[in-house]
């Protein structure tokens, strides 16, 4: 084979490789996907609810259960497809009988007004928040880094973690990749906070738990080190919890 062809041929296959590298093809766990790809289903697996399949993808829980007709108290099962809309949710949508979601998916105005009903539902919306745990926080929040959703807080192994608020527990356990052992408490509807990695779980699913309540005991699951990662989602998304957790002195 002449050099020249042969030349063109590496060229060729290495820019294939590059490509296929670059392809994004894997979700950041809060609904952020590459633009070339966007999850749409959802397969339930064991141990899974309603409210952790939400968290794992950055919806409003309440979008997926109006999407997939589901009611309280939001049962899944295993095997079950849960649509998602995720980030392709768009602002404005065309004057048209339905509003047009993604070319996979297609919401009609009945659906949209089901979940804006939802939303006017502010009972309990005040909030009384505290630390989690003690400790150096070594990262912090950013809205510009997928993998920074919430506060990292270095400690010990058993190191004790507590609520940061009152509300109900709505999973507990180790079923989302990255999140170790890990807790979600639901405190309204609005809100929700996570507390991962922990190595003991100490509450259930439909717990109810107080302010300061001891949840779980610092661990390293799924982490390089000991630490908590804390995260507080407001419908769904995340937000920086040095907004709602009081100052330390």
């Amino acid at each position: 084979m002449p050099q020249e062809i042969r030349v063109r041929l590496i060229v060729l296959v290495l820019a294939t490789l590059l490509v296929a590298c670059s392809s994004p093809f894997v979700s950041y766990g809060d609904g952020r996907y590459s633009k070339r790809y966007q999850q749409t289903t959802h397969t339930v697996r064991k141990g899974e609810t309603l409210y952790s399949i939400a968290w794992q993808h950055g919806v409003d829980y309440r979008k997926l259960a109006v999407w997939n007709n589901i009611s309280r108290p939001y049962t899944i099962f295993p095997g079950q497809k849960i649509k998602l809309a995720g980030k392709q949710e768009k602002k404005s949508a065309p004057k048209t009988k339905t509003k047009v979601v993604s070319k996979h998916r297609i919401v009609t105005r009945s659906t949209n007004k089901k979940y804006a009903a939802l939303q006017k539902n502010k009972k309990n919306t005040k909030i009384t928040w505290r630390w989690p745990t003690d400790g150096k926080i070594i990262n912090r929040y950013s809205d510009k880094d997928p993998g920074k959703k919430g506060l990292d807080i270095a400690g010990r192994i058993g190191q004790p973690i507590y609520a940061a608020a009152r509300g109900e527990v709505v999973y507990s356990g180790n079923g989302l990749r990255g999140y170790g052992n890990l807790i979600i408490i639901k405190h309204n509807d609005i809100y929700f906070s996570a507390y991962a990695h922990n190595r003991h779980l100490f509450v259930k699913e439909a717990e109810k738990v107080k302010l300061g309540q001891k949840i779980a005991d610092m661990g390293n699951s799924e982490a390089s080190r000991p630490m908590l990662h804390f995260e507080i989602r407001r419908n769904g998304k995340p937000s920086n919890p040095l907004r709602y957790l009081p100052n330390k002195r």
